[in-house]
This record gives structure tokens, sequence and C-alpha cells, in this order.
């Protein structure tokens, strides 16, 4: 669902800090399953690294556009200067099955029109392909992460931190999934796109 103008509020905020965007669409499910999404992402992250030569690169994606996170870590793909994920799906599997003893039918709707089945939520997922070695490359990265968000349990961002190793997560309390899309205005809000901005201009 959504398109490349879901995260509006947090394009505009890095444009105004001087921070260049490339907004992406890609093919959606279920007309384009997995991995449609996965390998447009790739061929648009591979143009920006060969035509914007000698400057820094990295991704931002939110939910399940975590799934750019395969872009940056698996082999045959650019690699990425850094990466920001936020209250990003780390574990599709574990959310899949999680959403099904919930009960939380969109949720369970939303895997079966993106993934055949879950063998396919173990091959196209960051956490397990780091768990299982295969992440080609490991970009600094930061998780951005509400502690009331219903759609993603909030300690797989730790999980996978602690597994991937160059990983920081900041975690807004009472906050839920999309807060800054939400709410731009708030407080958390504010303080985690600036939080974005310091780690985007840090050098590494």
């Amino acid at each position: 669902m959504n398109d490349r103008l879901a995260n509006v509020a947090i394009h505009q905020h890095l444009a105004s800090r001087d921070i260049a965007v490339f907004a992406l669409d890609f093919r959606m499910a279920p007309k384009h399953p997995y991995p449609a999404a996965v390998e447009d992402v790739a061929v648009a992250l591979g143009w920006a690294k060969r035509e914007l030569k000698h400057k820094r690169i990295g991704a931002l994606a939110t939910s399940s556009g975590a799934q750019v996170l395969l872009s940056a870590v698996l082999p045959g793909n650019e690699p990425l200067d850094f990466v920001v994920a936020c209250w990003p799906i780390l574990d599709p599997l574990a959310r899949y099955r999680m959403a099904k003893a919930k009960g939380l039918k969109n949720l369970v709707e939303a895997h079966n029109a993106y993934f055949p089945d879950e063998a396919a939520m173990s091959e196209g997922n960051p956490h397990l392909i780091v768990e299982r070695g295969e992440a080609k490359t490991k970009p600094r990265m930061l998780i951005i992460q509400g502690t009331a968000d219903e759609n993603v349990e909030h300690h797989r961002a730790d999980l996978f931190a602690e597994r991937y190793g160059n990983a920081r997560v900041e975690k807004f309390e009472g906050q839920p999934h999309t807060f800054i899309a939400k709410d731009p205005s708030s407080a958390a809000s504010k303080k985690a796109l600036d939080a974005i901005v310091a780690f985007i201009e840090e050098k590494g």
C-alpha cells in the first residue's frame, strides 16, 4: 500500500537540511509479489550509486519498506553508505506469526499478498539473512522505533541490531507505528527527525 509520498514529512525535513532525496515508487503486490519490489529498489539504488559518484548514498525505509535492507547487504547489489530504518519489519516471518496469533487480519492478508509462503518470508528476511551470515556488507544503520507499535514488536529492533552489529536503535516511548507521518509536529517526531539528520550527516 501507499506510494512514494507516504514519507513526505521525512523527505521534506531532510531536504530542508540540504540532504538530497530520491523518493522511489516500485512494483506492488498482489500484482507483483516478492521479490519484485526488492529488485526495483536494488536497480534504483544501483543507478544512484553509479550516477552520483563520490557522493555518500544511503537508503531510508519505513515499515515493510525495510526490505530495502536486502538491497543493502546481499551480494551483487551496490553497497550503501548508510541505512535508516523507521519502525521496520526486520523479520517478516516473525511478524506474520505474531499477526496470526493476535488475529490481526489486515496484516496477515498483506503478508499473504506479498509473500507466496513462509519459505519466502524466510528467504526475503533481513534478520535471518544477517543471522545466516549471508550479508555481504553491513552499512551503518539507525533504527527508529516506537514502543507502542502494534504492527511490530519493538524488541525486534533490538534483536536485529544485536546480530547486525553496526546498528543503533533509538526508541520513542509510547509512540505508535508510523508516528512521524501521523504527527510530524509532535515532540517525538521532531526528535526522531533530528536524529535521522544527525545520523546521515555523521561521517563513517
